[in-house]
């Protein structure tokens, strides 16, 4: 091949890269929720410092609209990887997309520790929302698995913050505006619950009380947000009773919520793409694209949004 060739190949490769790079959102970069010390944090490494990975659409791309993801990992780990490609796939609907990095019992946390940092990623993302080009009545929650549960939990725990009332980022809501739940944890009560994932946020022997007040199907109220849910019939590590649980609760509490149940939609699943998915179930996030854009979450509000 002529050096000619090679230049012209070298040429289109770096315009290619270029135009790449120039639609891409800004690097990812990650913020502690709590600069100063996270409450109740029981020393000062990694783990103690719950954090969210910010993942910005690009400007000419974005809608406007939010999601806090919680990784999976049944309480005693983080499943980064899944919430990584999620964020990427968010963004390419011009979605920007926040990795919650929460405490967990593998690191010696239990609840409602989890809930406390997931709340607070909501209300730092809504109390940045104008910095960010959110609109911040759309700042929904997103989990996989445990991070299904902590995020249900989120949407059925909200109320106003009475600690910490100097710090500026307490003052906003932690409501999300809406739910993505993926093969969710939801009840903690027999026969359906995950049992790990219920030792590592409880503990041994808990109670009857406090296993009802953190099995969420128990606390849908008409206030809940909205929900779209997705499971497999032959989930062995989370049956799907759990999001069936969940959705007849939402129904009769009068909240909108959609629920796709496949019959072979193993559980790590992810967006179809992980582990064991074949069939009707690799397209699932079709169906959650159709469910955004009908709540008009895909649709972009320059009027809110910053030029």
């Amino acid at each position: 091949m002529s050096s000619r060739c090679f230049f012209w190949i070298f040429l289109l490769t770096t315009v290619l890269l270029v135009t790449e790079s120039a639609e891409a959102g800004s690097e990812p970069v990650s913020e502690l929720l709590w600069p100063s010390g996270a409450p109740g944090a029981k020393g000062h490494d990694d783990a103690d410092k719950p954090s969210v990975m910010i993942c910005l659409p690009a400007a000419e791309k974005a809608v406007g609209t939010a999601v806090v993801i919680c990784p999976g990992g049944g309480y005693r780990q983080l499943v980064l990887g899944t919430a990584e490609k999620t964020a990427e796939w968010f963004n390419s609907l011009g979605v920007a997309a926040f990795i919650l990095k929460y405490r967990h019992g593998g690191s010696g946390y239990g609840h409602p520790v989890p809930l406390q940092d997931a709340q607070r990623a909501v209300r730092l993302v809504r109390s940045r929302a104008t910095q960010w080009n959110i609109d911040a009545k759309r700042i929904g929650v997103m989990g996989f698995s445990a991070g299904g549960h902590l995020a249900a939990t989120v949407g059925t725990h909200f109320r106003p913050d009475k600690g910490y009332r100097k710090d500026p980022i307490n003052q906003a809501s932690c409501r999300p505006d809406f739910m993505i739940l993926v093969y969710p944890l939801i009840t903690l009560a027999e026969p359906y619950t995950h049992y790990g994932s219920r030792i590592r946020l409880l503990g041994d022997g808990p109670s009857r009380s406090l296993i009802e007040s953190v099995s969420v199907e128990k606390q849908v109220k008409v206030t809940t947000p909205p929900a779209f849910i997705v499971h497999g019939s032959d989930d062995t590590v989370v049956p799907v009773e759990n999001s069936v649980m969940f959705y007849v609760a939402l129904q009769k509490a009068a909240v909108p919520a959609e629920m796709h149940i496949y019959q072979n939609g193993p559980h790590g699943f992810g967006l179809g793409t992980g582990r064991g998915a074949t069939g009707p179930v690799t397209n699932w996030t079709e169906r959650l694209v159709d469910w955004m854009k009908h709540r008009g979450l895909l649709a972009r509000k320059d009027t809110q949004l910053k030029s």
